[in-house]
């Protein structure tokens, strides 16, 4: 009887997160906000216009926010009495982007108020950076609802930290539903944007054989041995094309150019070696592969229906 109590359990919250899923849609604002695709693409545009490096930060944005509690904009609220804000675990330092998702909720809220969730911003903003510098874009579905409350613990235990080794990385993409293929290409995300010294100082001075000595030499330059001296400097990873979405991430890889030790290991003699190689190859496959991955990270325990709220204001709960 017990067990077959808990089959019926089972059974219900899959059918359950089933049922969610499915209330996403491209189409969901259609009738409701039919100008809100046009509106974040501009503000996306804008942004990137000004900064290119704009572009790895809302990508990040989107996937730091589905990686804790789902996709629900928890990453984008200010801290109260009740919570702490997300961006205070060490993965979420040095958030950039969040004024211009507050500038697209801003017009959004003037074009159809109360409508359209600060999560879903985060969604088509990603997808609207990726393409703003040259890489690949994808059908976004939409419907997600905001959150009222953050996790920074599990901000803290769930985002990807730079000095994992591989067999924990794998795992942790496996805790959220993502297989070591969709591993690998989101992390290709790190063919733009730049990581600041503390997180490859252990990278560049342990000598280790897994670093190019002359790339390790050129960072040394620019990241002192001692912190906190030069713990912010920033250095891009990709030195080749650091604000155009490419291939070329991998192909660093494969030269012991990988900034941060969490990158190299995706090409360290492991079990995502011929990924690696097969993305170094084939920007296509790479982009192809990133769309599918990024599409089932926005899938992530999204608020729907009747659950969650539509955030006013994207930073405080209404």
């Amino acid at each position: 009887m017990a067990s077959h109590s808990w089959l019926i359990l089972t059974a219900f919250l899959v059918l359950s997160c089933v049922q969610s899923d499915a209330q996403l849609s491209p189409s969901f604002y259609d009738q409701t906000c039919p100008a809100a695709n046009k509106i974040i693409q501009k503000v996306v545009e804008d942004a990137v216009s000004e900064d290119r490096r704009m572009a790895a930060s809302l990508i990040r944005l989107h996937f730091h926010d589905c990686f804790v509690q789902g996709c629900d904009a928890s990453v984008l609220l200010d801290g109260t009495a009740a919570f702490q804000n997300e961006d205070l675990a060490l993965q979420n330092k040095n958030f950039r982007g969040k004024n211009f998702i507050a500038e697209a909720k801003a017009q959004l809220e003037n074009a159809c108020p109360g409508v359209f969730s600060c999560a879903d911003i985060l969604a088509v903003a990603a997808r609207d950076a990726s393409k703003a510098v040259g890489g690949p874009t994808w059908e976004v579905k939409l419907g997600r609802r905001d959150s009222t409350v953050a996790n920074l613990t599990q901000a803290s235990n769930d985002l990807p930290k730079f000095f994992m080794g591989l067999d924990q990385l794998i795992a942790l993409f496996n805790r959220k539903g993502l297989t070591a293929r969709d591993m690998v290409a989101l992390i290709g995300a790190h063919t733009i944007g730049q990581a600041p010294c503390i997180t490859f100082r252990p990278r560049v001075y342990d000598n280790s054989s897994d670093i190019d000595a002359e790339f390790a030499a050129s960072k040394r330059d620019m990241c002192p041995f001692t912190p906190p001296e030069g713990d912010l400097n920033l250095a891009p990873f990709d030195p080749i094309t650091p604000t155009t979405f490419d291939n070329n991430f991998y192909k660093n890889l494969l030269i012991k150019k990988g900034l941060i030790a969490s990158d190299q290991v995706l090409f360290s003699g492991g079990s995502t070696d011929s990924i690696v190689k097969e993305y170094s190859e084939d920007a296509s496959k790479f982009y192809s592969d990133f769309a599918v991955a990024i599409v089932k990270l926005g899938d992530m325990l999204p608020l729907t229906g009747s659950e969650g709220i539509i955030r006013k204001v994207c930073n405080v709960v209404n």
